[in-house]
């Protein structure tokens, strides 16, 4: 492994310093429902364009512009354990410590980047995917009849955005990393995450060194926009193709380690369980291979000659073919794709003509395969927290 050691003097800073950025703009929050009270998601979510989940909020396909390939802040799902926490820019720090350091540092002997810092390193954009890992939840039991628990989501919580921030590699150059080192922990500044009696404390998860200096970020932007507070302001860690529970919102802190870490995300949480998996299955990473139709269930279309579309992604390569079906699977067709972001780590845009629909209920499918190889099942592999939904969708449609 190489060896990354400081690459300037006064970078860091021994304590939080002002970052002459201000606090993401009062427009952008959405008002308290009631005098003293404090809404879980602060972004405005209407029923047009989200199915509510309170902390959550899924983005609903039907309102899918087929023009646009990257999704706005303003329709990107909403992933919280808690509420949205209202942090301050110019007050912001990020801790980093660890014994996988070039000099070993405790927690409370952890250097701190303001924002500031942050932003003197080189700045870099990346386009990605970025998604739940209980991304089509919901599909266990209506499409394969399976009990499972958790947010019951369809197929909307994702998208595609281009991040702007620092590379984490380029950080840990900077703050320098040991040769040793195996494992980093990326932990959140909202509220400690409760549930059935227990304090799990703040949402944190461990990552390999291998990840960190390969393609990881340190994202403060959106599609050209400072992050959202729902989203991660004032920074957030984006790891492209993996859960989306390891890109760790509102970043806190760092710990470099030369052992593996843990955490109950990880451990407890996000890695597959239930009777078919052994007690030490491992924690989930790499997305599987997904699609979407740019339909809502049961939409209502034209007998006539129309022209659908939707979205394929994976998160371990490119799409390199998608197959659709428009009679319930009885006979398959290739799908146009369309060759925008081939070279990014996004979705696939495709297309199909459909020239002579007859009236009466269809089921669309949609089946990806991405350049690695990997293939959309017909029956996705049964966990009971209901992760790695990647069967193909049976997606019912009325032609009238």
């Amino acid at each position: 492994m190489t060896t990354y050691a400081p690459t300037r003097r006064g970078f860091l800073a021994s304590a939080a310093v002002v970052g002459g950025a201000a606090l993401a703009p009062a427009s952008l929050w959405r008002a308290a429902p009631a005098a003293g009270a404090y809404p879980a998601i602060l972004k405005s979510t209407p029923t047009t364009l989200y199915k509510d989940f309170g902390t959550n909020a899924e983005m609903l396909w039907s309102s899918v512009d087929p023009k646009a390939y990257l999704t706005p802040q303003s329709r990107l799902f909403v992933r919280n354990h808690s509420k949205t926490p209202k942090n301050d820019r110019s007050t912001y720090a990020l801790k980093v410590y660890g014994d996988g350091l070039s000099t070993s540092r405790t927690e409370a002997e952890a250097l701190t980047l303001s924002f500031a810092d942050l932003q003197r390193l080189p700045h870099h954009d990346l386009t990605a995917v970025v998604e739940c890992t209980g991304n089509g939840r919901s599909l266990f039991t209506t499409q394969q009849g399976q009990s499972v628990s958790g947010t019951a989501w369809t197929l909307g919580a994702v998208g595609t955005v281009r991040w702007s921030g620092v590379r984490l590699r380029d950080v840990l150059a900077a703050v320098g990393i040991s040769p040793d080192a195996v494992s980093i922990q990326a932990s959140g500044l909202d509220d400690p995450f409760v549930s059935g009696g227990t304090d799990y404390g703040r949402v944190r998860r461990p990552f390999s060194v291998e990840k960190a200096l390969d393609d990881a970020l340190l994202a403060w932007g959106m599609n050209g926009e400072d992050l959202l507070p729902d989203h991660g302001y004032p920074l957030r860690l984006v790891l492209p193709g993996w859960v989306g529970i390891a890109s760790i919102k509102w970043l806190g802190s760092l710990e470099v380690s030369t052992t593996q870490l843990y955490s109950p995300w990880n451990t407890t949480f996000y890695r597959m369980t239930g009777s078919q998996w052994p007690a030490d299955s491992p924690p989930l990473t790499v997305n599987p291979v997904r699609s979407a139709w740019e339909l809502a269930r049961d939409q209502v279309l034209p007998a006539r000659p129309v022209t659908l579309t939707g979205r394929s992604w994976s998160g371990a390569g490119q799409i390199s073919k998608v197959s659709v079906s428009l009679d319930g699977g009885e006979s398959w067709r290739p799908a146009v794709l369309d060759r925008r972001g081939r070279e990014d780590q996004g979705w696939t845009q495709w297309s199909v003509r459909w020239g002579n629909p007859r009236p009466g209920r269809h089921e669309l499918l949609a089946r990806a395969t991405d350049d690695q190889g990997r293939t959309q099942p017909f029956e996705a592999a049964y966990n009971t927290q209901g992760y790695f939904f990647d069967a193909v969708v049976r997606h019912p449609v009325q032609v009238a």
